[in-house]
This record gives structure tokens, sequence and C-alpha cells, in this order.
């Protein structure tokens, strides 16, 4: 498979079979990154489930000017910034209910074993917004920083410019922290 982009066009021809090539190739990754997005992980499975379905119904045409995987993000955060904007509601509950309410930390504490991993992943999240995106971007998903332009609607100079301040920000968290950089 060549980044998704054959099996998309199989898809497109009537290979039902080929988008479920596609979302066992970068469900996990697209979860992920959707998740430095909304920073909720079901809500992150939630988007990724819709960007499949728009690509699958809609058919976006995918042009080739970039990667099928910058491309497949690309619709994954146009469809994330769409929910975001839908669900942008307030719900008051009251402090009993509060309670009640299952801490989403417990599941992404199941995902990330180690402590150090935890204390990585809590700054991180604790990150601007352009910051988390950036960042997982660039080191998780391996992507260039004319991707990762492409995917946030930025010019390169700017993908630098927030990368550096993104690392810089990291690494005075970190430090509040107490990270330790030699056991990681």
């Amino acid at each position: 498979m060549d980044n998704g982009a054959s099996s998309y066009r199989r898809f497109l021809d009537g290979d039902d079979y080929a988008i479920g090539e596609i979302i066992e190739e970068y469900k996990d990754g697209l979860i992920l990154y959707l998740n430095s997005i909304c920073n909720d992980l079901n809500t992150a499975e939630e988007i990724t489930e819709e960007t499949f379905i728009r690509i699958a119904i809609k058919q976006p045409d995918f042009s080739g000017k970039s990667s099928f995987k910058t491309w497949l993000y690309s619709v994954g955060r146009h469809t994330a910034v769409d929910y975001i904007r839908k669900h942008r509601r307030f719900h008051f509950i009251s402090f009993h209910e509060c309670a009640d309410i299952p801490d989403r930390t417990d599941i992404e504490c199941e995902l990330i074993k180690s402590e150090q991993k935890k204390i990585l992943h809590k700054a991180i999240c604790s990150l601007k917004y352009d910051y988390r995106q950036v960042l997982y971007l660039s080191y998780f998903e391996d992507m260039s920083n004319e991707e990762i332009a492409d995917i946030m609607k930025k010019k390169r100079r700017q993908i630098e410019n927030l990368i550096y301040n993104a690392k810089k920000a990291l690494k005075s968290r970190l430090e509040k922290e107490d990270f330790n950089y030699e056991n990681f």
C-alpha cells in the first residue's frame, strides 16, 4: 500500500474492502492525533469514525499533492473542527453528580504505562492547542514541516516557530515536574 492512496483509488473504483485497509492502517494514529485537538480520547474515537464515514460517503478528491496520510489527517482535522463547533455547549452539573462521572485520566493511564510517559503525556496535554498538534504530528507521526503546514493551514516558517516554542514550553513544564530524561 503506497500510503493509502492506492487503497483509496480502489475504494473509489468499487472495492469495498479497500476502505477497511485504510481504516486498519490509519485508525490508531488518527485517534491519537485527534486526541491532541479535542483532548478527550472518546471524542477523538468518535471524530475518527466520522472522518472515515466522511471519506466513504462524500468521497472527497485526493489530488496527490501531498501524501495520503497528510490528506487524511487534514480531513480529520476539519472533521474535528466541525465537531467541536457543533458540540460547543456548556453542560452544568451539580457537585454531587460529579462524583459519579468517571475520570477520563483513568482510561489514559491504562494506555500510558510508565510513570515517565504519564508525566510527558500530562505536560503535552497542558500545552496550547497548536503546540500539542505540532508536537504530535512532528514527533509521533514523523511528518515533515511542509506536511504539518498543509494540515494546520499555516506557512512552513510558522510551523518551525511553533515547533521551537512548543519544545521550549514542554521543556519548561517537564523541568517543573522533575522529569528524568536519562530514564526515558
